[in-house]
This record gives C-alpha cells, sequence and structure tokens, in this order.
C-alpha cells in the first residue's frame, strides 16, 4: 500500500487539473480532485494512521468538519470541540497547539505551526474557543493556497498532555469563490405564495459575503450556524406567484471581502409556474365569407401551462352546442345551416377560458345583399339628380318672368332711386311767384288759392324696405289783400 502512495506522488508532478478532475498524461486517467487529496493526505499522515491502527484508544479526540474550504485572501472559521479519553479535567490554565501534515510532532518540530503559549506562531491564526469548556474553535486568517493540508489539535494541561492524531481535518483554499444558491419550492402555482432563498457558504462568520439579487434589493441578510458548527449567509424573500414568473430568472450574487477587494460568484435560476389558461382566442380561415361546398379551418390559441385542452362550441337559439375537441377544427360547408357563432374554450388543472366568438357568413348572400344596396343607392342618387333638375328649371323660369314684369315697368316711367334722403324729406316748402309771369289774372290766382295740397303715390323699387303710401308737398300760398281784389 504505502509503494502505491509513493508511486501516486511521483506522477503528481505530471498532472493537469481540469475543474475538480486531475487527469494523469501517461496513463490518461482521470480521478476526482477530492479522492486524490484524500490520497495524498493520506500519504502525509502515514504514520498517524499507522499509529491510529496500532493504538485503538488516542488519548484524545476532536469533533469538526473531516473536510473545510476556504478562499484565498480570507479567512475560516474552524469549529473545533475536543474529548479525552478519560474524564480529565481542563480546568485552570490549557495551551492549545494545532501541528499540521504529521501530528507526531517530536519527529517533525516544524510541523508545529501554533501554540497558544506564545512560544509558536507560524501561521495567522487565532484560537477563539475556550479551553477550559474543551472547545478548540481556531480562526485561520490571511490564507493562500499554500495553507492547503491536514491539520491536528493537540492540548496541554497540567494533568493531561495528549494529540488528536486519528481526528484532523483536511483544508483546501481556492482561488475562485462559491456560487451561491437559490432555493425555491417544487411545483409552483400561480396564485402561490412562496419564499425564495438565496444562501452562500460562509467559512469566516465575522466577514461573511454580501447577498445580491434581482429580487427586492432590502432584503435581510441572515448568518445562521450549521449543525456541522459551519456558517451560511442567506437572504429570503416571500412572493405572490402569476403566469408572468413562469421563466422568469432569479440571479443571485455572493461577494466575498479578501485582501485588496472582492471576489464574486453569481447563480441563476429560471422558474417554472403553471397558470390557467390566458389570450384564448379563435380565428377562421380563409376567411369569415364561406361559400357552399368550401373547407373552413376554425384554430384556438390559448397561453397556459400545463397546456390546455381544446373545445368548440357553435351558438344556436337554444344554446352553446358542442361540435368539436381539439385545437383545430376543419369543416366542409355542404349543409349551409352549419352558418353562425363559434368560440372555443381552453381548459387545464387550473382553470379555463373562452374566447370571443367568430362568425361564419354565407359569401353569395352577402354579394346578393351587396349588389342590392348599391341598386338602391343609385336609384336615391338619380332620384335626387332628377328633383334638382326640375327645381333648378322652375327658378329659371320665374326669374325670366319676373324680369319680363320689370321691363314693362320701366318702360312707361322710371322712378328715381330711392336714397335715404328722400325718405327722411316729407314735406317742402315750394315758392312759385318767382316763376310766375308779371301779370297775373284773377283767376289764376283763384286757382292757386284753391290747390294747397297734392298727393303723390311712389312705388319703392330696389333695396327699400317698403312703401310710402303717403307723400305729401304742402304749398304755400301768400296771403290775399280783400282790398286788392276788385
Amino acid at each position: 500500500m504505502k509503494s502505491f502512495k509513493i508511486q501516486l506522488v511521483l506522477k503528481s508532478s505530471h498532472c493537469v487539473k481540469k475543474g475538480r478532475l486531475v487527469c494523469w498524461l501517461a496513463s490518461q486517467t482521470c480521478f476526482s480532485l477530492a479522492i486524490v487529496c484524500s490520497l495524498l493526505t493520506f500519504q502525509f499522515v502515514s504514520g498517524a494512521a499507522d499509529n491510529c491502527e496500532t493504538n485503538k484508544k488516542p488519548e484524545l479526540f476532536i469533533t469538526t468538519p473531516g473536510q473545510l474550504e476556504a478562499l484565498s485572501g480570507s479567512c475560516l472559521q474552524v469549529p473545533c470541540n475536543f474529548s479525552a479519553k478519560t474524564s480529565a479535567s481542563f480546568t485552570g490554565k490549557n495551551f492549545g497547539v494545532w501541528i499540521k501534515s504529521d501530528s507526531r510532532f517530536k519527529e517533525s518540530p516544524k510541523n508545529v505551526i501554533f501554540n497558544s503559549s506564545g512560544s509558536m506562531k507560524t501561521y495567522p491564526l487565532e484560537i477563539t474557543g475556550n479551553l477550559e469548556r474543551q472547545n478548540c474553535t481556531t480562526v485561520f486568517q490571511n490564507l493562500t493556497s499554500e495553507h492547503s493540508d491536514v491539520y491536528f489539535f493537540r492540548i496541554e494541561h497540567t494533568q493531561t498532555k495528549a494529540t488528536a492524531s486519528c481526528s484532523g481535518f483536511h483544508l483546501t483554499v481556492t482561488d475562485s469563490p462559491w456560487s451561491p444558491s437559490i432555493n425555491v419550492p417544487s411545483d409552483l402555482k400561480e396564485h402561490q405564495s412562496v419564499t425564495v432563498t438565496c444562501s452562500a457558504f460562509t467559512p469566516c462568520p465575522h466577514s461573511p459575503p454580501q447577498l445580491t439579487w434581482n429580487l427586492q434589493q432590502d432584503s435581510l441578510r441572515q448568518t445562521e450556524k450549521n449543525t456541522d458548527g459551519t456558517f451560511t449567509t442567506k437572504i429570503q424573500e416571500t412572493i405572490t406567484l402569476s403566469d408572468t414568473h413562469d421563466g422568469y430568472n432569479i440571479r443571485c450574487s455572493a461577494r466575498y471581502p479578501v485582501i485588496g477587494g472582492n471576489k464574486t460568484a453569481e447563480t441563476e435560476v429560471t422558474l417554472s409556474v403553471s397558470y390557467a389558461p390566458r389570450n384564448t382566442s379563435a380565428s377562421i380561415s380563409p376567411s369569415g365569407l364561406v361559400s357552399a361546398g368550401s373547407w373552413v379551418e376554425l384554430s384556438c390559441s390559448s397561453r397556459a401551462k400545463p397546456p390546455p385542452r381544446f373545445t368548440w362550441f357553435r351558438n344556436s337559439k337554444d344554446g352553446a352546442v358542442k361540435v368539436a375537441v381539439g385545437q383545430v377544427y376543419r369543416l366542409q360547408m355542404t349543409n349551409m345551416t352549419d352558418l353562425g357563432s363559434y368560440y372555443c374554450e381552453a381548459e387545464n388543472i387550473l382553470g379555463s377560458q373562452t374566447s370571443t366568438s367568430s362568425h361564419l357568413k354565407d359569401h353569395d348572400a352577402l354579394w346578393g345583399a351587396a349588389a342590392g344596396g348599391f341598386i338602391a343607392i343609385f336609384i336615391v342618387i338619380c332620384g335626387a339628380y332628377i328633383l334638382w333638375r326640375l327645381k333648378f328649371k322652375h327658378s329659371a323660369l320665374h326669374r325670366s318672368q319676373m324680369r319680363g314684369k320689370n321691363g314693362k315697368a320701366n318702360s312707361g316711367f322710371q322712378e328715381p332711386t330711392s336714397t335715404a334722403e328722400n325718405q327722411d324729406i316729407h314735406y317742402g316748402d315750394i315758392d312759385f311767384s318767382a316763376m310766375r309771369p308779371s301779370l297775373k289774372t284773377a283767376r289764376d290766382e283763384t286757382d292757386q288759392q284753391n290747390v294747397m295740397y297734392s298727393e303723390v303715390k311712389v312705388c319703392r323699387t330696389g333695396n327699400g324696405t317698403g312703401s310710402v303710401d303717403g307723400l305729401y308737398a304742402q304749398v304755400k300760398k301768400n296771403p290775399v289783400n280783400p282790398h286788392f281784389i276788385s
């Protein structure tokens, strides 16, 4: 067994790492990195292993995870408790010692990396547990890949000094951070309220990773202790699911603080949410106008998860009648009584939804109705045109007659145009003495005295607002001296 281990160590110089596999080029064989590390660890501690085989009852045991991982540039808290073979008391002054590679520190004193007495501290670590209470919890600081090794604990008390040679732990320091995990309940359905959790491994609880995701940004971060003493940091969010969450990608990232900056890893999970049918619709191909003997295809579509079952119905005077099952319904219009309105129903385990009705109409009947409508419209237009022509001719004849009458009236006497000034003058004083001959006869004077007023009737034309029935002219007669008349 030892010869195989030595051969494995010699060939390890020709290995090439591929992710978490280690492959030997000579034999073209790959092993898990964890298996290789365990074998190499066993090689390193073969002496301790042989000692455990010969000594069935070691003096000291520690309780700690057998495999621990840490991030380079960060820290690691190692949960640790110890117990002695005998019921020894550890009250009083105790010193804790950490040994690497081989627990037989007397043969290899350089393997002692830390002693809480202060005599040795080659590694940056500190025992934070209470040794009197048998707690050996230790924090490693500023880890690098060179710190990857197997470690053993030793207790030194005034009454008991022992090494846990058969219960060490293996430490692996990596350069890449751990991707967080997203926990989502299974069998998601719409209207459910579910809690989504994003968690990340926390090797150092006093320097936990910062978790962020594309859900609520102010989610409360919590660091919890696991049953084995390690820690996990998590954030949670409760959401009420709907159909819009189906196919939604939840992304969560963990940012680890390290020396000189941060290291980040991300995880993405796609939600699968079941929901009742949505957006159910029916369509007719080639169109809603059909002729006798033609084929018609009615198609139903809906968005649902799981996929829905489709049923076709035709509206009748007695109500809806089920006519077919399936997403597509094909029928030949051999019987025109199939004309009417159709709709489909989509149904799955979460619910159902119906489409609006689609109508099948007779193509020939529609063209006949359209032709009749065109003829009626043509007749109405022709009748309106004839009435308009008759009215136009009547109006022209009337205007001609009026022009004839006005011509006759103008040939006898043309009245002066009435103006606003003429309408305002009703009376005027006329003195004819200047127009009389110097010799007057007694008859003329008598006639002149008898004629006092004359009435002239004037018919207004043009833009006048009416007619003046009476227009008077006043004749002013000179007073007659009775002594003058003979």
